[in-house]
């Protein structure tokens, strides 16, 4: 027996999984950007001023750069935590990148800009 499977047929199970596909990226995106949104911002810098080591929070806001001190010494803690913030920090910025890259060239496609 032979299935027989009509050019339309076809085409809308194509776009039915390119929305879907769509839907779950605009999702990872939102919920990526929430992470980030989550973690400290900044991080720790030593600087050694006269032989002397001090410690610094360094961000910026609103476009400037600011550097808050925070001590002769800090925690190994506070550390390790501003380390792995700008990891994960790393991560989730170029997933967000890959993303926007993605959903661009899906809303390409369901618009049939793109080749499939």
């Amino acid at each position: 027996m032979y299935c027989i499977v009509t050019v339309e047929s076809a085409e809308m199970a194509i776009k039915s999984v390119l929305k879907e596909e769509l839907a779950n990226s605009l999702r990872m995106q939102k919920r990526y950007e929430k992470e980030l949104s989550k973690l400290p911002q900044g991080s720790i810098n030593k600087r050694n001023i006269k032989g002397h080591e001090y410690y610094y929070l360094v961000y910026r806001e609103n476009g400037k750069f600011k550097a808050a001190y925070k001590g002769k010494s800090v925690s190994d803690s506070v550390l390790k935590k501003y380390s792995q913030a700008k990891e994960l920090r790393s991560k989730y910025r170029k997933a967000i990148s890959q993303l926007k890259k993605q959903i661009r060239y899906l809303k390409g496609a369901l618009r049939g800009k793109e080749e499939i």
